[in-house]
Protein backbone atom coordinates (compact mmCIF):
# COMPACT_ATOMS: atom_id res chain seq x y z
CA UNK A 1 0.00 0.00 0.00
CA UNK A 2 1.28 3.46 -0.97
CA UNK A 3 1.77 6.21 1.78
CA UNK A 4 -0.22 9.16 0.95
CA UNK A 5 -0.51 12.59 2.70
CA UNK A 6 -2.13 12.69 6.12
CA UNK A 7 -1.27 8.63 6.90
CA UNK A 8 2.15 9.94 8.24
CA UNK A 9 2.40 6.33 10.01
CA UNK A 10 3.47 4.58 6.46
CA UNK A 11 6.02 7.31 5.54
CA UNK A 12 10.23 7.41 6.61
CA UNK A 13 10.78 10.52 8.93
CA UNK A 14 13.37 12.44 8.85
CA UNK A 15 15.14 14.84 10.97
CA UNK A 16 14.77 18.97 9.45
CA UNK A 17 17.09 20.74 11.76
CA UNK A 18 14.98 22.81 12.85
CA UNK A 19 13.18 23.89 16.16
CA UNK A 20 10.08 24.97 14.27
CA UNK A 21 9.87 21.92 11.75
CA UNK A 22 11.67 19.00 13.45
CA UNK A 23 10.62 16.77 11.41
CA UNK A 24 9.93 16.19 7.04
CA UNK A 25 8.88 13.38 5.29
CA UNK A 26 7.90 12.69 1.46
CA UNK A 27 4.77 10.79 0.77
CA UNK A 28 4.29 10.51 -3.06
CA UNK A 29 5.87 13.49 -3.90
CA UNK A 30 4.31 15.58 -1.45
CA UNK A 31 6.36 16.55 1.72
CA UNK A 32 4.56 16.14 5.04
CA UNK A 33 5.84 18.15 7.72
CA UNK A 34 5.39 18.44 11.61
CA UNK A 35 5.02 21.71 12.92
CA UNK A 36 6.12 21.75 16.41
CA UNK A 37 3.82 24.19 18.57
CA UNK A 38 4.21 25.93 21.65
CA UNK A 39 2.67 22.92 23.59
CA UNK A 40 0.76 23.26 26.17
CA UNK A 41 -0.53 26.85 24.40
CA UNK A 42 -1.60 25.21 21.48
CA UNK A 43 -1.49 21.39 19.89
CA UNK A 44 1.69 19.57 20.02
CA UNK A 45 1.95 19.43 16.52
CA UNK A 46 0.23 20.44 13.20
CA UNK A 47 0.98 17.89 10.44
CA UNK A 48 1.19 19.55 7.12
CA UNK A 49 0.92 18.49 3.33
CA UNK A 50 2.59 20.54 0.97
CA UNK A 51 2.24 23.54 2.90
CA UNK A 52 -1.46 22.63 3.83
CA UNK A 53 -2.66 22.43 7.09
CA UNK A 54 -3.62 18.63 7.57
CA UNK A 55 -4.40 18.04 11.30
CA UNK A 56 -3.50 19.30 14.57
CA UNK A 57 -2.24 16.39 16.96
CA UNK A 58 -2.24 16.49 20.61
CA UNK A 59 0.26 13.99 21.33
CA UNK A 60 2.85 11.95 19.52
CA UNK A 61 1.65 8.98 18.24
CA UNK A 62 3.29 5.81 18.70
CA UNK A 63 3.13 4.98 14.94
CA UNK A 64 4.90 8.05 13.67
CA UNK A 65 8.32 6.46 15.28
CA UNK A 66 9.66 10.17 16.16
CA UNK A 67 11.10 9.01 19.20
CA UNK A 68 14.08 9.22 19.80
CA UNK A 69 14.74 12.17 17.05
CA UNK A 70 18.43 12.10 17.24
CA UNK A 71 18.13 8.31 15.31
CA UNK A 72 16.00 9.96 12.06
CA UNK A 73 18.35 10.70 9.85
CA UNK A 74 18.64 14.33 8.40
CA UNK A 75 17.24 15.56 4.96
CA UNK A 76 20.39 16.43 2.51
CA UNK A 77 20.67 20.14 2.64
CA UNK A 78 18.78 20.66 -0.65
CA UNK A 79 16.15 19.01 1.05
CA UNK A 80 16.32 20.92 3.89
CA UNK A 81 16.20 24.19 2.15
CA UNK A 82 13.05 22.77 -0.23
CA UNK A 83 10.95 22.13 3.16
CA UNK A 84 11.85 25.74 4.93
CA UNK A 85 11.05 27.50 1.56
CA UNK A 86 7.42 25.63 1.68
CA UNK A 87 7.05 26.25 5.29
CA UNK A 88 7.47 30.08 4.73
CA UNK A 89 5.20 31.84 7.38
CA UNK A 90 3.69 29.29 8.71
CA UNK A 91 5.84 28.65 12.07
CA UNK A 92 3.41 30.64 14.43
CA UNK A 93 0.49 28.17 15.03
CA UNK A 94 -2.58 29.78 13.19
CA UNK A 95 -0.37 31.10 10.44
CA UNK A 96 -2.24 28.45 8.09
CA UNK A 97 -5.63 29.92 8.65
CA UNK A 98 -3.85 33.77 8.47
CA UNK A 99 -4.51 34.54 11.62
CA UNK A 100 -0.94 33.45 13.64
CA UNK A 101 -1.27 33.34 17.52
CA UNK A 102 -0.51 36.67 19.45
CA UNK A 103 -1.42 35.68 22.65
CA UNK A 104 0.13 38.04 25.57
CA UNK A 105 1.45 34.91 27.23
CA UNK A 106 2.32 32.61 24.38
CA UNK A 107 5.94 32.57 22.52
CA UNK A 108 4.70 32.42 18.85
CA UNK A 109 5.30 36.11 18.30
CA UNK A 110 9.29 34.53 18.18
CA UNK A 111 8.52 32.06 15.58
CA UNK A 112 10.09 33.82 12.98
CA UNK A 113 11.08 32.42 9.68
CA UNK A 114 14.65 33.16 10.23
CA UNK A 115 14.09 30.93 13.91
CA UNK A 116 12.71 27.90 11.72
CA UNK A 117 15.41 28.30 9.60
CA UNK A 118 17.95 28.46 12.80
CA UNK A 119 20.15 24.82 12.75
CA UNK A 120 18.88 22.57 16.26
CA UNK A 121 22.74 23.26 17.66
CA UNK A 122 23.11 26.69 17.08
CA UNK A 123 21.60 27.88 20.14
CA UNK A 124 24.52 26.90 22.93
Amino acid sequence: MKARPGRPTQVSWHDVDSYVFPCAARSEGAWLVLRLNTFPDHPLYTLFADGQAVSDLEDTPAGLRLSPRATLPRLAEHERAEVLRLMVGLAPYGAETGFPCQGDFCTCVDLTDEFAAEPTGSRK
